[in-house]
């Protein structure tokens, strides 16, 4: 029987369901809170960035047809093994450490806050992060249909919050023009320095990558998807952004530690509290589920391409990577005891954790101006702005700006903390595993022959194969 294909909805659906989690929301409520309409200005601009970044993952996906959407593998094409286990690690390890945190902290506050509030929050959060150590540990996908239920949940409850709160239409108090607190951020400067929150908010478009096998059209529908979906989450971000300045005053969204949950508070009274409980306590645990069940085997597949020590890809009977679930979830649980979690630094993990994705889409963005080099004559240089390499180069430009204008203050100093230490530790670990350990050059990139024709199991042998050279 042959498999039916899917179509641009169904990519569109993919790219939007990955991106959109309740961290978002608190992204958008400090913005929107920091800016006011000044916000949308800052994701309008993201948004540019981000089709710009497509265009890029659309050219990769053309000469590696067969890479299932791993930054890694891109990136092993272009700059070697150093910069393959980096932006791997970056972009999907650390960066959902960090915000798996923050998503498991925001579970808990609003666990104690809507049903528990005698219990404290980090106790709350511990026990859930338990709970899908257990279910992930043996292997029990009891969130197979609910993760897809809680996607349309979710978006579904965005749009419907959106459009009530845009067109005033909820229950609760407008916010007149006269009662409307002031921005603290002002002028165009002040806005693009908001640029790395709003970020956040459209965070990896290349999860469409991996399903490209399984569409109608993958040479249409991949690039139109990441770019239509980008679209769609600004318009929907768009519609709340402005429901938020008309329900809240701006000085209570920005010092607010769960300023989404204010903002459906004041627009529902308190059934829009609990509606907007629920869905993020279903969102937070099936984004940890995710993380857990996904993230150990990236480094389970990282062990077994020789990129991660050997342990990482033991796994028990149920075929749970044991090493990594442990490894995951026990830094989670650090983070979280140890108050890194806590409902004031909340902003600042998401922003360090954009730090981390950045800089692996500032590699993604070298790797295509690489490889347009090496190979001159592969397909998909017809275009002169392509030729250029403008969009690349105003992709590394933005990202590198986002960095730098990451925060102000001790914040900065804290993001920067998390971000430079941990970057050095990846860099380092990376160049001793490649050069001490498995004897290979740091540097020496793969062909795209290899990349094109190596199956993920018979990974082993793209660092293998570089040893001794």
């Amino acid at each position: 029987m042959t498999e039916k294909k899917l179509g641009l909805g169904s990519a569109i659906s993919v790219c939007v369901g990955l991106i959109v989690a309740t961290t978002c929301l608190l992204s958008l409520g400090l913005g929107t809170g920091l800016a006011g309409r000044g916000f949308i200005i800052a994701m309008a601009i993201v948004v540019g960035l981000n089709i710009l970044l497509a265009l890029s993952f659309n050219e990769l996906h053309g000469l590696m047809p067969e890479v299932e959407g791993g930054l890694g593998q891109y990136t092993l094409a272009g700059l070697g093994p150093v910069p393959s286990i980096v932006s791997n690690l970056s972009a999907y390890v650390i960066t959902n450490i960090l915000a798996g945190s923050v998503e498991m902290a925001m579970c808990g506050i609003v666990l104690q806050n809507t049903f528990f509030p005698q219990i404290p929050a980090v106790i709350i959060s511990l026990f859930v992060l338990a709970f899908l150590v257990v279910v992930n540990y043996f292997g029990v996908d009891i969130f197979a249909k609910f993760q897809n239920i809680v996607v349309v949940l979710l978006i579904g409850s965005l749009v419907l919050m959106g459009i009530i709160s845009a067109f005033k239409l909820g229950t609760g108090a407008v916010v007149e023009a006269s009662a409307q607190t002031a921005p603290v951020v002002t002028g165009f400067s002040g806005i693009i320095s908001l640029l790395a929150l709003a970020f956040w908010m459209f965070i990896g478009i290349e999860f469409v990558i991996p399903i490209s096998k399984n569409l109608k059209n993958p040479k249409r529908d991949v690039p139109l998807a990441m770019i239509l979906g980008v679209l769609l989450l600004f318009v929907v971000q768009t519609l709340l952004s402005t429901g938020m300045f008309n329900y809240v005053t701006l000085k209570e969204l920005s010092s607010s530690d769960m300023p989404h949950m204010v903002f459906a508070e004041n627009l529902l009274g308190k059934a829009g509290a609990k509606w907007m409980g629920i869905i993020t306590i279903l969102a937070g645990v099936s984004t940890i589920n995710t993380v857990l069940g996904s993230v150990t085997r990236i480094l389970s597949g990282m062990a077994d391409a020789q990129m991660m020590p050997g342990f990482f890809n033991k796994k028990n009977p149920k075929g749970t990577p044991i090493a990594g679930l442990v490894f995951m979830s026990g830094i989670i649980a650090v983070i979280l005891i140890t108050g890194f979690a806590t409902s004031s630094g909340l902003t600042n993990l998401l922003l360090a954790a954009s730090c981390f994705w950045l800089t692996s889409y500032i590699m993604v963005n070298i790797t295509v101006l690489v490889l347009r080099k090496r190979y001159p004559k592969a397909p998909g240089r017809n275009n002169k702005l392509t030729l250029l390499g403008i969009p690349q180069i105003l992709c590394i430009a933005g990202d590198v700006f986002m960095i730098w204008n990451i925060a102000e203050g001790e914040a900065r100093i804290f993001i920067y903390k998390i971000f430079f230490v941990l970057l050095v530790i990846l860099f380092g670990f990376a160049l001793i595993w490649v050069k001490v350990i498995k004897k290979a050059p740091a540097f020496k990139s793969a062909t795209l022959e290899e990349i094109n024709h190596v199956k993920l199991e018979e990974a082993p042998n793209m660092i293998k194969n570089l040893e001794g050279v």
